[in-house]
């Protein structure tokens, strides 16, 4: 009877200790909008930078009841790439996409990718992402990305491109 209560006690421990978990963790959703110029290469990569993304992340971790020192993980559970212009287009004319994250002081690092884009995409692509913890880059100030493609079409005018990203943060428990 005693170690029967002893299990039930630790089960309900650690329900509890998972439901006040989940009180730290929550998401960060970050939104840009990139051009593809007409006139890029066939079969050659070519960048675009994004102007710096602010990330807020203070205010956000406010609002989650924590602070940076108390963040013990930010990863990125999904980049989105979505069409939005012209109309009579869609992703196909894409090859291959990778997007890396730069933030100040820190090293630029790859966090989403798609090889062999097939000609059926459509507006809406999901791209793999990575498993690095990203803390010390959403953590900063700001950020921005750099987005590397190859087109295998020709494009005859400019196509404007969202890009969607949602980071999943863990912080601490009651900063223990």
């Amino acid at each position: 009877m005693l170690r029967s209560l002893f299990i039930l006690s630790v089960i309900v421990l650690f329900s509890a200790c998972k439901q006040i978990d989940k009180l730290t963790q929550f998401e960060m959703n970050f939104e840009q909008s990139i051009v593809v110029p007409s006139a890029v290469s066939l079969n050659l990569p070519f960048d675009i930078i994004t102007p710096d993304i602010t990330s807020n992340s203070t205010a956000t971790y406010e609002l989650n009841n924590t602070n940076k020192d108390l963040i013990e993980s930010v990863m990125l559970r999904q980049l989105n790439l979505e069409l939005t212009g012209p109309n009579s287009s869609d992703l196909s004319f894409l090859n291959s996409v990778e997007i890396y994250l730069n933030a100040e002081g820190l090293s630029e690092l790859r966090i989403a990718w798609k090889e062999n884009i097939s000609d059926d995409v459509g507006n809406f692509l999901a791209l793999e992402t990575t498993e690095n913890d990203l803390q010390a880059y959403i953590s900063k100030d700001k950020f921005d990305l750099r987005v590397q493609s190859v087109t295998d079409k020709l494009i005859t005018s400019d196509h404007s491109i969202d890009i969607k990203s949602v980071f999943f943060v863990d912080a601490k428990i009651l900063g223990i």
